[in-house]
């Protein structure tokens, strides 16, 4: 990966001051945002009432992705690829909005989105003391686990019953800290406009994760409430002038993971086992989907946005592989790994016990004897045979106390299961078939013919006969009989002979035992003596030291800024003339072509106008859709991709050349307004 000794030498010289953090890194949390070091660096320090503003306007799409209000009509913004499975739900063989794009008449025709959620983030609240106070000393760490589990579980609910929205406790700084995150939720969620995906996402595959980017990948929803649109706390005004070159922005999203306070015993364990198995299989799906999209042009609409999705997550995990393969890098974090050590052992005030990171390193060892089993005996592969084991679960989890249910059946999570598991979007048998047999497949060949579950799950049957006995004789497509079944209880779904919950029964027994594994044995031992490590890090660095990511609310920040690449320097910012330009290039031919619409419009644009640009904040997986925002706290542009080198981001820091990417708000209303006709959108996002 292109910039990474530089990078090496860069947190080689942080380590050897042992700085807690390098210049513009940090995905930092709203209640401890890095004022001093904005302060010292930016002259800019942002106040309360910014903050609440900014975090008030931000929003989570709960499948992935994020998103901000913009207009006291509840318009919310994000990306076209986190649209996307609500465009393809309201599409079908006549109309497929993906291809066409969308665009809503009128208020009283925004169609609405099945199974989404969005959520604002109300309120934080420090709750260590009571996680942390639930685990004694004598407890084994499977007791510790159980306990913390269970005084989670009991916050959650005090909290949702008190406050009637959505409570999270969230961990932070692997234990140290504990946080009560409360949501507002919205569940009726409707489309306003989406352009086609070729104009989201120009240049396809080869030109995700790199800059010059020439894309509007974005999607306009608006949130309701009791049938009219939502008036949010906040909402981001929208800036006419945008972002320059040198200009201090910040990005409000919902990263999803990252991994840079793990041990050198879990990286390794990701650069050699981990990662390379996740990337063949996710090849081996794509695969299965390219050949059926080859079928005809409607198989290739209904396989889509799954294939965008693997397609995507492949270029993101060989990227993060790269990083974790760079020598000098990976010896920096051990290095500074080493240096944690020397504290543990030197400071006798610390809590004691068997040394952590070999206690982390012997856990890693048993997730990876069992890791196959752990990722493959479960309800993966097909949306229905989810469904089915949801359903399954549902009622015998239900009827346990609340402390000890698995996580999502507990009471404060339950009705946003239910508002995914009764979602009437549409699933299509052709596309289950063909990935529940794959998936089917790929557990035969990687746990071999004899292992107890591939006999039990196949019984004497391939892949493929199983999959279409299940899929073609369900009946899990009417969300009717999917109430019907959990209304019934444990005796409903023991009886069913709906073929899918038969396969679901079949598999819960093998997946509960792997879970249960991972949960006592691997998820209880580290974090346990990950707390050890965290107590040695937070005495050393505390809250100057950002968290990683939990795919909850940060704030990040940098400038506007070009980076060096290939011999040259890469500008900041693309404008419309550019993508004119790669069109002309490539002559037009997918991916770089031009949908009609561009062409007809090209003569009443002004070209010049700013179309996507780069900064040096530091973001991640899920802060797609992110808004990027100035110090004025406007809406200057919308987080939709990083580049090559951003990749790296997963494991450590990097700004020589790893840029966020983002849509440019001046761009957003040029297409809108002289591309799109929609100029009632645009003065609703901006003004007349």
């Amino acid at each position: 990966m292109r910039g990474l000794p530089a990078l090496s030498a860069a947190l080689a010289a942080a380590a050897a001051l042992a700085l807690p953090a390098l210049a513009d890194e940090g995905m930092w949390t709203f209640d401890a945002p890095p004022r001093e070091r904005l302060r010292e660096a930016y002259g800019f320090v942002p106040t309360q009432e910014w903050l609440d503003k900014v975090r008030l306007a931000s929003v989570r799409f709960n499948d992935g992705g994020s998103g901000s209000f913009v207009s006291k009509d509840g318009l919310l913004i994000t990306n076209h690829h986190v649209g996307l499975n609500c465009i393809q739900n309201i599409s079908d063989a006549e109309h497929d909005y993906v291809t066409e794009g969308f665009l809503a008449p009128s208020r009283d025709k925004e169609p609405a989105c099945p199974g989404y959620e969005v959520n604002l983030l109300m309120g934080l609240e420090d709750v260590t003391a009571r996680v942390l106070g639930a685990v004694k000393p004598a407890m084994s760490d499977k007791e510790a686990g159980e306990a913390r589990k269970a005084a989670t579980a009991r916050i959650e609910k005090e909290c949702a019953d008190r406050t009637r929205q959505r409570c999270d406790v969230i961990t932070l700084y692997q234990g140290a800290q504990y946080q009560l995150h409360t949501y507002k939720k919205y569940t009726d969620v409707r489309l306003v406009f989406a352009p086609e995906e070729q104009t989201a996402f120009f240049g396809g595959d080869p030109d995700n994760f790199t800059f010059p980017r020439h894309d509007l990948d974005i999607c306009v929803f608006r949130a309701y409430e009791n049938g009219a649109p939502a008036v949010p706390p906040a909402y981001l005004p929208w800036s006419r002038k945008g972002a320059e070159d040198g200009d201090l922005v910040f990005v409000s999203g919902n990263p999803g993971s990252t991994a840079r306070l793990d041990t050198m015993a879990q990286l390794e364990s990701e650069r050699t086992l981990i990662q390379p198995t996740l990337l063949k299989s996710l090849q081996r799906r794509v695969d299965a989907l390219r050949a059926f999209s080859a079928r005809s042009p409607e198989s290739a609409r209904r396989a889509n946005p799954l294939m965008r999705s693997l397609e995507n997550s492949i270029k993101a995990r060989s990227g993060g592989l790269d990083a974790l393969e760079d020598a000098r890098a990976m010896a920096v974090k051990a290095e500074v790994e080493a240096d944690l050590r020397k504290r543990y052992a030197a400071d006798a005030q610390l809590p004691k016990g068997p040394d952590p990171w070999e206690t982390i390193a012997a856990a890693q060892k048993k997730y990876e004897a069992r890791f196959q089993e752990y990722r493959l005996e479960g309800f993966g592969g097909s949306k229905l045979l989810t469904i089915a084991g949801t359903i399954v679960r549902y009622g015998a989890e239900k009827a346990k106390p609340n402390d000890i249910r698995l996580e999502e059946f507990r009471d404060s999570n339950l009705a946003s299961l239910e508002n995914t598991l009764y979602s009437p979007a549409v699933l299509y048998d052709d596309i289950e078939e063909i990935t529940l047999a794959d998936r089917l497949k790929e557990a035969a060949e990687a746990l071999g013919p004899d292992h107890p579950y591939v006999k039990a799950v196949l019984g004497g049957r391939s892949p493929e006969e199983v999959a279409h006995a299940a899929v073609a004789g369900t009946k899990l497509h009417d969300v009717a009989a999917r109430k019907a079944l959990v209304a019934g209880g444990p005796r409903a779904v023991a009886a069913s002979t709906d073929p899918m919950i038969v396969l679901a029964r079949t598999i819960d027994p093998f997946g509960r035992e792997v879970r249960k594994f991972h949960d006592d044995d691997v998820d209880a031992v580290q974090e346990r003596a990950g707390e050890r490590i965290a107590a040695v890090r937070w005495k050393a660095y505390g809250k100057t030291l950002p968290p990683d990511a939990t795919f909850t609310l940060r704030l990040s920040y940098g400038t506007v800024k070009g980076f060096p690449a290939e011999g040259t320097m890469v500008a900041p910012r693309t404008t419309f003339h550019g993508l004119y330009d790669r069109a002309a290039s490539f002559g037009n031919r997918p991916p770089w072509n031009l949908m009609p619409r561009w062409v007809e419009h090209e003569k009443d644009l002004d070209l010049a106008t700013p179309l996507d640009f780069v900064c040096t904040a530091d973001i991640i997986g899920g802060n797609s859709g992110s808004p990027v925002i100035d110090r004025d706290g406007a809406f200057v542009g919308i987080i939709f991709d990083g580049n090559i080198e951003s990749l790296a981001l997963d494991y450590y820091f990097t700004e020589e050349q790893a840029r966020a990417v983002a849509v440019d708000a001046r761009g957003i209303l040029e297409a809108l307004r002289k591309v799109y006709d929609a100029p009632a959108l645009a003065e609703e996002l901006a003004g007349p």
